[in-house]
């Protein structure tokens, strides 16, 4: 052991005794274990000290890696869902290394409220009276029931009655809430009466839950939500709407497909409504509460709202991407999100010709490259139907196989930023809708590193 760590000084030095000493006795007794069972290993003193460094190596590297999403998927929950806009992440810096007033009055020179960051920011935006946050949407239907409907019943059509990503469903989350679900209608069609019977003197309020990440479409009918709110408002009961995705302005004014913005949504007569941070927002996650002011209140004085409370980086992105709504006309350019979505079909194909002849000359002759249309999704439970036109950059084997074409998949994962993308009927293809022209230098570039 002596002899090994007396060359490696430097790396002693760089990764701290403790951790190349138990790299060193790992790999010696992987080596002896190898020599007992009769197999040939190289001893050399240098061969053993390089392995012993390459182990340090790759253990020290990030699990957390940036890659290249380029599955057609804009908001993809498993990639990360929005990303930040450099005003977002600038504001995140500026509080992460140092002292800051996220529960200091600076004014008052006392103990402070950290929702008081953003809570005016949501209000302006939303129209809400008052507004809170938590650490993502589903921490804010079960902090909003936890709080208004523990012990009481709360109506809920069957077919708003959603599984989200990772088997996480709306029935659970609410059983955990503490309240009792009560289902009304059918699957496919549920009428204002349907609420109404299931409204008794137990019942704590009424929930709209949208069906973020399906549609059923034929023989339907859902209640709208100016006449839930008006039956909420007779029974003397709150109406609560988990919007999800959480939209805060017209879309189609930017030739994207309607949904409903938070403002509209208490407009028609909500009294809370739910929405995520990091979807259709564009920003970090969290999940949003706004609305009537003594219910957000009594939601900001329940226990476990400090347990589901945001961190200070969070709330400096949150605010910093709330700031960049006070300027519509330049949101589309500002936040990657809009940005991404808003990007036309004739831009993506030009730069998939461009980038074709450069990924053609990286993969080689055992590879054939075109450009061909594909449809994008915006992804994460928003507008779940809808798609957008775009372009791809389709990889194809030569032999025609599919086991070259899941090989590449593979090298592309593990490249330095690994490139996401997607098998479709033979090919590999790379949807460029979310690769800004400001990335395809490096993206070409590590190309290079494919190993064949």
């Amino acid at each position: 052991m002596s002899v090994i760590l007396d060359h490696m000084q430097w790396d002693v030095a760089r990764w701290g005794h403790d951790a190349v000493t138990s790299s060193a006795r790992a790999h010696l007794k992987a080596l002896r274990a190898a020599i007992e069972s009769g197999e040939s290993v190289a001893l050399d003193l240098s061969i053993i000290q390089q392995t012993i460094r390459d182990g340090l190596t790759d253990a020290s590297q990030p699990a957390l890696k940036s890659v290249f999403n380029l599955t057609g998927i804009v908001l993809h929950s498993n990639l990360g869902r929005a990303n930040l806009a450099d005003a977002a992440i600038d504001a995140m810096n500026r509080v992460a290394g140092g002292a800051n007033n996220l529960e200091y009055d600076l004014e008052r020179g006392q103990r402070g409220d950290r929702d008081s960051h953003i809570e005016s920011l949501i209000c302006e935006l939303t129209g809400a009276e008052a507004a809170t946050v938590v650490n993502n949407n589903a921490a804010a239907v079960l902090l909003t029931l936890n709080t208004l409907a523990l012990g009481k019943k709360v109506p809920v059509s069957r077919g708003e009655l959603v599984e989200i990503g990772g088997s996480f469903r709306v029935p659970d989350i609410m059983g955990r809430s503490g309240c009792s679900l009560v289902e009304v209608g059918t699957t496919n069609r549920t009428h204002l009466k349907d609420y109404a019977n299931a409204i008794d003197s137990d019942t704590a309020l009424l929930m709209r839950v949208h069906t973020s990440n399906y549609r059923i479409e034929g023989f339907t009918n859902t209640v709208p939500e100016p006449e839930l709110a008006a039956l909420a408002e007779q029974s003397k009961i709150p109406f609560v709407v988990d919007m999800g995705c959480g939209n805060l302005i017209d879309l189609k004014a930017l030739g994207l497909p309607h949904e409903a913005t938070a403002r509209q949504t208490l407009e028609q007569g909500a009294h809370l409504v739910l929405f995520s941070g990091d979807k259709l927002l564009g920003g970090p996650q969290a999940g949003v509460i706004a609305g009537r002011s003594d219910l957000v209140a009594s939601i900001k004085q329940n226990p476990l709202k400090r347990a589901l409370r945001l961190d200070k980086v969070t709330l400096a992105a949150l605010e910093a991407t709330l700031q960049l709504y006070r300027n519509p006309d330049k949101l589309a350019s500002t936040l990657p999100t809009l940005r991404l979505l808003t990007r036309t079909e004739a831009d993506i194909r030009e730069q998939a010709h461009r980038l074709a002849p450069n990924v053609t000359a990286k993969l080689g002759d055992q590879y054939r490259v075109e450009t061909v249309s594909v449809s994008s999704q915006i992804g994460s439970g928003a507008l779940p139907v809808e798609v957008l036109p775009s372009a791809a950059l389709s990889i194809k084997a030569v032999n025609g196989g599919d086991e070259p074409l899941r090989s590449l998949a593979e090298r592309l994962r593990q490249l330095p930023k690994p490139v996401i993308g997607r098998l479709h009927n033979g090919a590999v293809l790379l949807d460029l809708r979310c690769l800004e022209p400001i990335h395809e230098d490096a993206f070409i570039e590590q190309l290079a590193e494919l190993t064949q």
